[in-house]
């Protein structure tokens, strides 16, 4: 059974506090990739229904800070779906919980794995795309996924050396 790219989408909000701040008063990076890490399981898990783990990050980019006293939005949603891996794209904004106003500070892509209870590789439903934009971006997953295979296998072919 095929999944639409909306049925999967997430978007979770929290508070940055003082614990989750530097000493200039902005958001760990560490926190949020974490954050970006848990929207995008979450993705994965809705799609598949099975336990997902996190096989790559790609192209983290921290483009702007995000103070204490800000709400950081996470939101993740589905790109491309393999067999039995699926890339979610995360994109984090900042809010001024006084004005409104949004703006982006990070992006990401990454790759989950759905598992079987052993922890192998299970397949999952095929990811229905109902738009021109979900067609492009999967398009353009699978040229990424492309070239972190050929990535991985020069890395074997490095090591084997």
């Amino acid at each position: 059974m095929a999944r639409r790219v909306a049925d999967s989408r997430v978007e979770m909000t929290e508070i940055v506090m003082p614990n989750d701040a530097n000493p200039l008063g902005t958001i760990f990076g560490g926190r949020v990739m974490q954050l970006m890490d848990i929207a995008a399981s979450i993705t994965c898990l809705r799609h598949a229904r099975c336990n997902v783990v996190t096989a790559s990050a790609d192209s983290l980019e921290f483009r702007a800070p995000v103070h204490v006293g800000e709400a950081i939005v996470v939101r993740s949603w589905l790109n491309w779906v393999g067999r039995s891996s699926m890339e979610a794209q995360v994109e984090v904004l900042a809010e001024n919980l006084r004005t409104g106003e949004r703006r982006r500070t990070s992006t990401a892509f990454l790759t989950m794995v759905a598992v079987d209870e052993a922890g192998r590789p299970k397949e999952v439903s095929r990811l229905e795309l109902e738009s021109d934009e979900e067609r492009l971006r999967f398009r353009q997953a699978g040229e990424r996924r492309e070239e972190r295979l050929k990535l991985r296998e020069k890395h074997r072919m490095e090591e084997a050396d």
